[in-house]
């Protein structure tokens, strides 16, 4: 039978390899070893100390729970959820945060009007939808753990940005906000697009449609 320490202990290491490997250690990593060889060491650590935190998750017996979830936060976690799930579309699209998508100057449009870390919120807001309705300490840990390397990574990655894409991510910065809804783009700018608002919504749709699957209980339009 697991512990809750074990969780704890898990979710640190999971969070805290992903934090020091993807900034402060980087550099280093990869003068030392490669581009490549660190690219799989990283994968290496990321998949090992995410495998540890399902198995400890996994081990945790009968947990108590730490308040009863009411009607209404199962419905507002199924917006919240609808929500992550259309943010984390639109990241896939043009997102000049991910490998391989050139930096260009524009202007802000869709879910990057919104903030210009749509994918990091949807797992943030992931988090915070979870924790409202399925309040156990280990899926507290596990809600927490994921938030905090969502959103302290987002910063990170701002601060990583600004040094390599001093022409782009600067500029880019003042364009956007970190904080949803806190740029200075229109809110007309703000509409994501019918491709991506139906790609959330099938997301969300599967997601939602797997939870009995995964042993968890039927949410969304399936409870």
């Amino acid at each position: 039978m697991g512990t809750l320490a074990q969780v704890i202990a898990a979710a640190a290491a999971f969070v805290g390899t992903h934090l020091a490997m993807s900034h402060p250690l980087r550099a280093p990593l990869v003068s030392r070893v490669g581009e490549q060889r660190f690219l799989g060491l990283y994968s290496l650590v990321s998949f090992a100390t995410l495998g540890w935190l399902i198995w400890a998750m996994r081990r945790m017996g009968p947990e108590e729970f730490l308040w009863a979830a009411p009607e209404w936060a199962w419905l507002a976690a199924s917006i919240i959820m609808l929500i992550a799930s259309i943010l984390l579309v639109g990241s896939l699209i043009g997102n000049p945060a991910l490998p391989g998508v050139p930096p260009r100057a524009r202007e802000p449009r869709g879910v990057f009007a919104i903030t210009r870390h749509p994918m990091m919120w949807g797992f943030a807001l992931w988090s915070a939808a979870h924790a409202l309705v399925w309040p156990q300490p280990s899926v507290l840990v596990l809600c927490l753990a994921i938030a905090l390397l969502a959103l302290v990574g987002a910063a990170g990655q701002d601060a990583k940005k600004s040094r390599l894409q001093p022409d782009f991510w600067p500029e880019w910065r003042r364009k956007t906000g970190y904080v949803p809804f806190t740029g200075p783009t229109p809110v007309r700018a703000m509409w994501p697009g019918w491709g991506v608002l139906l790609g959330g919504v099938a997301l969300w749709l599967l997601a939602t449609w797997l939870h009995p699957l995964l042993s968890a209980p039927p949410v969304g339009v399936w409870s």
